[in-house]
């Protein structure tokens, strides 16, 4: 009887050892497995960065180069920039009027990463830059194609492209499509999640251009200055433009003629306000202003004083309303 309650005991303890073992076992290759399994993701600027994240969410976190603050035009790239690319599985960004300097470290660092040029996707909104220091003959409506988006594609691929393209909300909406199915391609067992991800944050979009809409609806037709051209898709989309802008493009400084036209562009159209940067010098805006009634405002098309995460991008567009708002 002893002996049969001795064994009973070392079978059940067995079993139990047996089991604890299996179950870690079966852990750590699952976890394996989830590691492996989840995709390695760079992006290039925080907007970027914000709608990965979304798409990602439960599954992973996306690196990002150009952090907050930064300028994505000028950027010097680091060595865990470089590391973070060259471990990359999937590469998304915007394309190389706004990051010319990661062109290269892509086909170098990359080149076994699929990447990802969002403004050259189907269905994306894309305009040229516009011309002079006034705006007015460049404020027409734009043709919309069948599924609905607003295009200004121009054949020639050489062509003066404003890659500011994210302060479009439609863009983004369909920037999370691409995302997620770039990521089922690499990832289909999480491509359920992915795609859930994608209803949820177009709901979310959805919601915040009523808000928009709502906050600029008495500001329509009412003129302001913006200190470069970067905001023409957030303006076109709402229906709230420019005049026109201080200086030409985003690393370029206005010239004293230039500066002079615009003084007296805000004096002849009673400017109501002009909008400055946080990366560009506050003097240029205050000699355009001087002796005139205009306000002054910061806006700021990266959202670096934002939080990074998957409401970067939503909070960037409501703050770029909010900001206008305030002022005109």
């Amino acid at each position: 009887m002893l002996y049969h309650n001795i064994r009973l005991i070392m079978i059940t303890l067995r079993l139990i050892i047996k089991t604890i073992l299996g179950t870690a076992i079966c852990g750590l290759w699952l976890s394996g497995m989830v590691s492996a399994d989840v995709p390695q993701v760079t992006t290039d600027i925080p907007a970027t960065h914000s709608l990965v994240t979304r798409v990602m969410a439960g599954i992973g976190m996306p690196d990002l180069i150009v952090n907050r603050g930064a300028s994505p035009h000028a950027y010097s790239l680091r060595p865990s920039n470089a590391a973070s690319l060259e471990a990359a599985d999937l590469v998304f960004w915007m394309n190389s009027r706004l990051t010319p300097w990661l062109e290269g470290a892509l086909k170098t660092l990359s080149a076994d990463a699929k990447v990802i040029e969002l403004m050259d996707t189907k269905g994306s909104t894309v305009r040229p830059y516009r011309e002079g220091t006034t705006f007015e003959a460049h404020n027409h409506e734009p043709k919309r194609d069948e599924e609905g988006h607003t295009t200004a594609q121009n054949s020639d691929p050489t062509a003066n492209v404003d890659p500011h393209g994210w302060l479009d909300p439609d863009n983004g909406k369909t920037w999370l499509d691409v995302i997620a199915t770039e990521l089922s391609k690499i990832d289909p067992q999480n491509s359920e999640i992915y795609f859930d991800n994608v209803t949820q944050g177009k709901t979310d979009i959805d919601a915040v251009i009523s808000e928009i809409e709502a906050t600029l609806a008495a500001f329509r037709g009412t003129d302001f200055i913006v200190y470069h051209d970067a905001y023409q898709y957030f303006e076109k989309r709402f229906d709230v433009l420019a005049a026109g802008s201080i200086s030409m493009g985003d690393v370029s400084d206005p010239s004293p003629a230039r500066i002079a036209e615009i003084h007296q562009t805000v004096e002849e159209l009673d400017i109501t306000c002009v909008f400055s940067e946080p990366q560009f010098n506050p003097e240029l805006v205050a000699t355009v202003v001087d002796g005139t009634k205009a306000r002054t405002r910061v806006i700021d098309p990266l959202g670096a004083r934002l939080t990074l995460g998957a409401d970067l991008y939503l909070n960037l567009l409501r703050d770029i309303a909010q900001t206008m708002a305030s002022c005109l």
